[in-house]
């Protein structure tokens, strides 16, 4: 009976032992076919690649006349004649008002006949020197017809005449540049004092689109440089226009204005708002595709490739122009990156390259 308890007992720890190895392998079989059961990612791939870099620095800002000049009213009267509406395009000189010149012409033509009194009395006490200007000593002539004109009241009315033919010619608005008119404030038969402003002239030739950018960037922008404009009128289509001044000031909000110049086009106008985008072109920087960055706890990734299994990479992003990403640290340049269905991708997970 004894011999029979001992024969039992050791069959089951036989058994036992069997079982025992018998799971273990089950259990490690997982671990080492796991990378063949589980289907490759099918990825797209670009190279990280040292270029030349264009970084895109985006802001918003209003349009401007290139030169905005005030039509200004420099003589007080009546306005007679207003020649022109607002809109209207305008050239420098043209007339494009008229005061009553009725007082200015009688100031002028008692001007006129005072000259001529004064005329006539210079050369009535010349003949009392006719020794003198027969002479050839030029000096004591000029001196002696100085004089004369003088005490005769010459060069005060030539002086007056003057002053009248101004304020005559006063009584005409001139445009003082070529553009086109806006805020015109007064119309035929108002009572305007000198000084006024008629009008605003304002230069469309060439306009002025004024942007705010960050103090940051200013490093990045110099007079000259390229930049393409896009009016809130037509947002897919791009103006050519140049960086024409930077402001040497920065505002309390760390913004610096940036004038852009671009031509004159029918279809913009003073005050439209509008966005720029200015090329500050960046050398040998090291870019990738901005698909392949990805973002992992608040932190940038790249995926790379070796030996068919990809390979999360922490990276140092620097500028983005919205298509590439300047990659300071954290792959070579020649890498292979990722650029698709790497959102949820893990690392040392199988992929396969799929080509276009």
């Amino acid at each position: 009976m004894k011999n029979y308890t001992q024969l039992l007992f050791a069959c089951l720890l036989i058994f036992t032992f069997s079982c025992k190895e018998e799971s273990e392998k089950v259990e490690e079989a997982p671990t080492e076919s796991f990378r063949n059961e589980v289907a490759a990612t099918e990825v797209r791939t670009a190279a990280a690649e040292r270029k030349s870099f264009d970084y895109l620095i985006n802001a918003t800002g209003k349009m401007e006349a290139g030169s905005e000049v005030m039509a200004i009213i420099e003589q007080a009267g009546y306005l007679l004649e207003v020649h022109v509406k607002e809109g209207q395009f305008v050239k420098k000189g043209d007339i494009i008002a008229k005061l009553d010149p009725a007082e200015a012409q009688f100031r002028l033509e008692k001007a006129q006949i005072a000259l001529r009194n004064a005329k006539a009395e210079y050369e009535s006490m010349k003949l009392g020197y006719d020794a003198v200007f027969s002479s050839n000593d030029q000096e004591r002539i000029r001196l002696i017809d100085d004089q004369l004109k003088a005490k005769s009241g010459v060069f005060l009315a030539e002086l007056e005449l003057k002053e009248a033919q101004m304020i005559f010619e006063r009584c005409e608005v001139k445009a003082p540049i070529s553009g086109q008119v806006a805020d015109l404030k007064y119309n035929s038969g108002s009572l305007v004092s000198s000084s006024q402003a008629l009008c605003e002239i304002l230069s469309t030739n060439q306009l002025l689109l004024r942007v705010n950018v960050l103090e940051s960037d200013i490093p990045q922008i110099s007079i000259g440089q390229s930049a393409e404009v896009y009016p809130i009128t037509a947002t897919t289509v791009a103006l050519a226009g140049r960086v024409a001044g930077i402001n040497p000031r920065v505002d309390e909000n760390g913004l610096v204005q940036v004038s852009i110049a671009l031509a004159g086009n029918k279809n913009l106008l003073p005050g439209m708002n509008a966005r720029a985008i200015i090329r500050a072109p960046q050398n040998n920087s090291l870019v990738v595709p901005k698909a392949a960055l990805v973002y992992r706890s608040g932190r940038a990734v790249v995926f790379t490739i070796e030996n068919n299994e990809s390979k999360w990479n922490y990276v140092e992003v620097g500028k983005d122009n919205g298509q590439e990403v300047e990659i300071l640290d954290g792959i070579e340049a020649g890498s292979t990156v990722i650029t698709t269905n790497n959102l949820q991708l893990a690392h040392q997970a199988p992929v396969q390259i799929v080509k276009d």
